[in-house]
């Protein structure tokens, strides 16, 4: 009996100790994104040839990421910030160096995303861009017309921002993007003012454009818009262009009637870049550069693209693109339309506060 405890004993410690040695040996990586953001296959792509978990958690606006980011101890290996806040990042120290050295896949970078990019990344020392894009209008093609007029043409914020146009759409819904970073260098540079001021008047001026359509606007969201406009929930957003062209897709797959369009608008617009980053307190770095370069592959990020029908910084990957993205100039700008597209620099903590003040009052509409 006792012999046979010992056997018994000694196998369930072996059991456990072959256990513990098979989770041990498990890699993971942990990635924090965007909401549809991008093809599930990928996911899957990656861990097959890798055998490397990825555990994909999304997020819905940069200032939820820069808190979790901020607070220390996010838990993540892979994070996809938008420019001026990775810029803000950095400084902060909440970034390591990428290993260059563990991404081969460099080399199929696109120089001008790549030099546009260095504003916010000096040297691309810490993220490699994963897709870019414009901020526009959206709309529901027909509703639009059947509220400012079958003549009626969208090619101007005017469309969204004239008190008397907002008021003709707030039965049919407003939505504006909850991101005010972006959403104030637009309004700035609509009254003529430049988008890239950080004056407390000049931000104050943007917030009063949106003061005065308040009244009109129905929700302010980020994530939820796909769908309300592809439902016909809203007719109108200020978006992000992959976020309309996946609601126009998901209209048109659903047969619904509803036609969804693009614009951005003949004033210019805001050029923004979301990036992939290694927090510096990660635990599984060279699975997170394992992920990152994976994600260079030209194949695979035109994967990507074509799901979220999104521009990438990957100038080997055009080729690759389906055709309705490659040759969608909302997706990629004719040159007059990128001349007229601008960045934005990082906000410093003061003009943070002022921003923040003045986009609550805006939101809570008091």
């Amino acid at each position: 009996m006792k012999a046979h405890f010992i056997r018994t004993a000694s196998v369930a410690l072996a059991t456990i100790f072959i256990a513990s040695a098979v989770q041990a040996q498990e890699r993971v990586v942990n990635v924090y994104n965007w909401s549809d953001y991008i093809d599930e296959s990928v996911l899957a792509d990656f861990t097959k040839e890798t055998g490397i978990k990825v555990v994909y958690d999304v997020f819905d606006s940069n200032e939820l990421l820069e808190t979790k980011l901020l607070a220390g101890g996010s838990g993540y290996d892979v994070v996809v910030p938008t420019a001026p806040f990775l810029a803000r990042q950095i400084q902060a120290g909440v970034f390591q160096k990428l290993d260059k050295s563990k991404l081969p896949n460099l080399t199929n970078l696109w120089p001008m995303v790549s030099e546009r990019l260095a504003k916010y990344d000096p040297g691309n020392e810490y993220a490699v861009n994963y897709m870019w894009g414009t901020t526009g209008i959206g709309y529901n093609v027909a509703k639009v017309k059947e509220a400012l007029g079958a003549d009626f043409t969208v090619d101007s914020w005017d469309a969204i921002f004239k008190p008397e146009n907002a008021e003709k759409l707030k039965s049919c819904g407003i939505n504006i993007l909850d991101a005010s970073d972006e959403t104030f260098a637009i309004a700035m540079n609509y009254i003529g003012k430049d988008p890239d001021s950080k004056e407390t008047a000049d931000l104050e001026a943007g917030g009063e454009v949106y003061m005065k359509i308040r009244p009109s606007v129905r929700t302010f969201n980020s994530s939820a818009y796909i769908d309300d406009l592809a439902n016909g929930d809203v007719c109108v957003t200020i978006g992000w262009s992959g976020d309309i062209l996946q609601a126009k897709a998901r209209a048109e797959e659903a047969k619904n009637g509803v036609e969804i369009n693009y614009v951005i608008p003949k004033e210019g617009t805001y050029m923004w870049f979301d990036n992939m980053a290694i927090p510096a307190d990660a635990k599984n770095v060279a699975e997170a550069h394992e992920f990152i370069n994976f994600l260079m592959r030209p194949d695979v990020i035109a994967k990507a693209s074509n799901y979220v029908q999104y521009a990438n910084g990957n100038l080997a990957s055009k080729d690759l693109l389906d055709p309705e993205v490659k040759d969608n100039p909302a997706v990629y700008p004719p040159e007059d339309v990128m001349a007229k597209l601008f960045t934005i620099s990082p906000y410093g903590s003061r003009e943070q506060r002022v921003l923040n003040r003045v986009w609550t009052t805006i939101k809570t509409g008091s």
